[in-house]
């Protein structure tokens, strides 16, 4: 049936051509470009999800796992990350590929635009028990919030309405964490286009996230004894560059009254 469909069309379009010769020129154009895009789907082959799976731990296993027993070794008996970082899932950013981190040297925690919400043990419980782990029992040295260019979850932050009308179920509410850095950026930078806004505001958000760290009262209390140092980056892979910052919050011991 394949065929016969093939052979209407082949004959459809020449007895078209016979009865409207000036239509000869546009045929051919679209003639060679069908056969070009057909050349190209038989060349490609078909995405093997399994296949590239199989691939991937192959050469994990043969360029690195095998070349490095006693980083495995030590591995198999427990790990102590120097670094908690927060990046976003974007699959751009990967910050082992970006910082070149080896297993078992950072703590990761990736979510849409790498963002820190406040303490909130009810409505933030997976992000407080990544950073109860990190800190108290792995206690980790150095936390870093990496920001980049060209976020999605940041451009999304940006086109809220301000009458806050969401067309989401979860996106917006969670990027509305950083809406205090949109209002600042708007405010101080509102002789930028919106991309310009945008860049800036992938930096703002992370101040945030930096602030918003130290409400959860281990990790304040960490910063002060000089236990952990917080800083803030943000990867440009469009310029191929990498900023990194750190804030001086002149924190003084809690005092309970």
């Amino acid at each position: 049936m394949a065929n016969d469909t093939y052979e209407e069309a082949i004959e459809g379009l020449k007895k078209l051509l016979s009865e409207k010769n000036e239509l000869e020129e546009v045929a051919a154009a679209k003639v060679r470009q069908l056969t070009a895009e057909l050349a190209g789907a038989a060349e490609k082959p078909a995405f093997d999800p399994v296949e590239r799976i199989r691939t991937g731990f192959e050469h994990f296993k043969k360029e690195n796992y095998e070349k490095n027993p006693e980083l495995y070794g030590a591995l198999a008996k427990g790990q102590s990350p120097k670094f908690l970082v927060f990046a976003c899932s974007d699959s751009r950013v990967c910050p082992s590929h970006v910082l070149n981190f080896q297993p078992g040297e950072a703590f990761m925690v990736r979510n849409i635009a790498s963002m820190v919400p406040p303490f909130d043990q009810k409505k933030y419980s997976g992000m407080g028990a990544a950073i109860e782990y990190a800190v108290i029992h792995l206690k980790v040295e150095n936390i870093l919030v990496i920001g980049h260019s060209c976020c999605g979850g940041i451009k999304g932050l940006m086109s809220i309405p301000d009458d806050g009308t969401t067309q989401s179920d979860f996106i917006e509410e969670w990027v509305n964490i950083c809406k205090v850095a949109k209002a600042k950026v708007k405010t101080e930078c509102n002789t930028l286009d919106f991309t310009e806004q945008c860049t800036q505001l992938e930096k703002e958000a992370v101040n945030v996230s930096l602030g918003n760290l130290l409400t959860y009262p281990y990790v304040r209390e960490a910063v002060v004894k000089n236990a952990i140092s917080l800083r803030g980056a943000h990867y440009d892979f469009v310029k191929g560059t990498f900023e990194h910052w750190n804030l001086d919050y002149n924190l003084s011991p809690s005092v309970s009254l």
